[in-house]
């Protein structure tokens, strides 16, 4: 909890945050601001854009974790816990885990005056499976931008954990090269993420730190790839109505049909680059400086069938289960840690799983290999 003051002049800008406000601190906040001031003289960046806005906006949530209470919610979690180690002897262990955030942002310049009531909530479950020296974990997570309502959730991932967890124990070691490979929707979240995510990332374009700059306007994708950021798309922790910086939330073209149209940015970013902001500006708390961050960054579906993409791999796999994953933008690199690869032969699958599994490779040879996308 706390305020930040941005001052913008034609010969730079400063910021001071602080977290206690009265009437009688005014003075003395006025004075450290000037001080503030001198510490960025000569930067030249200019004046960012401040068109009249006004409204007050809140983020809609079924239940609200208060007024369902702690105790009916560690009793939901306990109650699922238990539910796991019973569903198979080789089960040692079995987390469930939920938390939320609610919070509210005011903006206010001098021609705008925003107000936003935003919660959001996650929920997950993880269960782990033995087999004499064999250790294998499953996981299963669900966010929304909402309330208690995904606590709902949970059941059907403890089916998905559980059943994740048993077989992962006959898994083997997968042959290191380069395969045919179906993912699942989390995997392909995962990969627009890591490699369209942090890499137009335009705070990283002022910087002369992603390579994506020097491709705007360029085939970086199959023409199957058209991608998004947007706040406003969809229910889910990265929605809002506007960002850290007033900007107004709304939708960013970043790929069309495998075209590199551009990035996002923050406001400061946008006027060393002499474009707009598009509402990217995002601060992880008030002590800290907003930079540009993705919100939610998704692939269009595509029309065809999951079944049909199974169905077209001679030899190859189905990814699921994605844990972790990371970008070089300066280089364009890509690496992703997947926990399951499902072994699909002659457009079937086997039953046959493979684990751990790294998928690396370069950003527009990943996205140009793209041959289906499914409509979800």
């Amino acid at each position: 909890r706390g305020f930040v003051i941005r001052i913008f002049d034609k010969s730079g800008q400063a910021e001071y945050s602080f977290n206690m406000l009265s009437e009688e601190l005014i003075p003395d906040i006025v004075k450290n601001v000037e001080r503030a001031v001198g510490l960025y003289e000569g930067e030249n960046v200019g004046i960012p854009e401040d068109k009249p806005l006004a409204f007050d906006k809140s983020a809609q949530y079924e239940i609200d974790p208060k007024e369902l209470s702690e105790e009916k919610i560690i009793e939901k979690l306990i109650g699922i816990r238990k539910a796991g180690l019973a569903k198979n002897e080789k089960l040692v262990d079995c987390v469930c885990g939920f938390g939320y955030r609610k919070y509210s942002d005011i903006f206010i310049s001098r021609n705008r005056d925003l107000t936003q009531n935003i919660m959001w909530a996650n929920a997950m479950v993880s269960a782990v499976a033995k087999d004499g020296e064999n250790i294998r974990q499953g996981y299963k997570g669900f966010s929304v931008s909402g309330g208690a309502e995904v606590l709902n959730k949970l059941d059907e991932g403890l089916n998905l954990a559980v059943d994740a967890a048993l077989e992962l124990l006959t898994a083997e070691p997968i042959t290191p090269g380069t395969y045919e490979c179906v993912c699942e929707p989390e995997v392909t979240g995962m990969i627009v993420h890591e490699a369209f995510g942090h890499g137009v990332e335009m705070d990283m374009f002022a910087k002369d730190r992603a390579l994506a700059k020097n491709y705007i306007g360029k085939q970086v994708a199959s023409p199957l790839v058209t991608m998004h950021d947007s706040p406003s798309a969809v229910s889910q922790t990265a929605t809002y109505f506007f960002d850290d910086e007033g900007e107004e939330a709304h939708d960013t073209l970043v790929i069309d049909k495998g075209i590199l149209k551009g990035g996002f940015c923050d406001a400061k970013s946008a006027l060393w680059l002499d474009c707009r902001s598009t509402g990217n500006g995002r601060r992880e708390s008030y002590e800290r400086k907003a930079y540009t961050r993705m919100t939610n960054t998704y692939f269009l579906g595509g029309n065809d069938k999951v079944e049909d993409m199974i169905a077209s791999v001679k030899y190859g796999f189905l990814l699921s289960n994605p844990s972790s994953g990371m970008e070089d933008p300066k280089n364009w690199g890509i690496q992703m840690m997947v926990s399951m690869a499902k072994e699909i032969k002659d457009g079937k699958l086997t039953g046959k799983v493979f684990a751990p599994i790294v998928m690396t490779g370069y950003v527009p040879d990943l996205l140009k290999s793209i041959t289906m996308m499914s409509e979800n």
